[in-house]
């Protein structure tokens, strides 16, 4: 079954503990929190001290995106802050290896990202030490950009290379009931929405219809 992650970065930030209620008793699987520090994208977001805030309004898990230049300054931080995963991107001019292995060694999931025009070749290295690969169908940085048709290609190439690895594939950018069967069809385990669940009168509907378990 396709898991459906709302991104909160479409919700109504005056009232995101309402929000992420809403979405858990709609049937959201995670919930997606995009960290942005306006230096790695060219915009600016939440941070740990605000997830930590929501923490006590859900139990689903936190899928944390982290569009940052210098995460391994704050890992700590958003495992206090209640984060269950958190991702990095495989641009950075880092230790990745390191990385994954500190954000496990703190107890939560680890992933890696990477941008659309980034080859997909760059993730192969890290594969047998992440629990997720967030493939970005579009430019991150915004919400509400238009899903990149070659993003299915990139996840059936990834798909070859899980052979008996664990971790799951996730797609974050422009998906809606349409281009979530692309995703879904061609390998995706989780699916990241924003603008096509937070502007659905019914979130339920939504995140349904993205599972193909109805359409709207």
């Amino acid at each position: 079954m396709i898991q459906v992650a709302p991104s909160l970065l479409s919700a109504d930030f005056s009232i995101l503990g309402q929000e992420i209620k809403k979405l858990e008793k709609a049937g959201a699987d995670l919930i997606h929190l995009d960290i942005m520090d306006g230096h790695f994208v060219p915009n600016l977001t939440i941070g740990a001290p605000v997830i930590k805030s929501l923490r006590k309004a859900t139990s689903l898990p936190f899928d944390v995106h982290l569009m940052m230049t210098n995460p391994e300054d704050f890992l700590s931080a958003f495992k206090y802050a209640g984060a269950d995963r958190l991702t990095i991107h495989v641009e950075l001019e880092k230790d990745i290896h390191d990385l994954l292995f500190q954000i496990r060694k703190k107890g939560m999931k680890a992933g890696i990202s990477l941008r659309p025009t980034t080859p997909i070749e760059t993730v192969f290295p890290y594969l047998e030490e992440v629990d997720l690969v967030l493939l970005m169908s579009v430019e991150p940085g915004f919400g509400g950009q238009v899903f990149i048709p070659k993003t299915t290609q990139r996840i059936k190439e990834l798909k070859t290379q899980r052979k008996n690895l664990p971790f799951l594939i996730e797609v974050d950018g422009g998906i809606n009931p349409e281009t979530a069967l692309f995703c879904k069809n061609a390998g995706a385990d989780i699916l990241v929405s924003g603008n096509y669940i937070f502007n659905t009168p019914s979130y339920l509907e939504a995140i349904e219809s993205l599972k193909g378990e109805k359409n709207v």
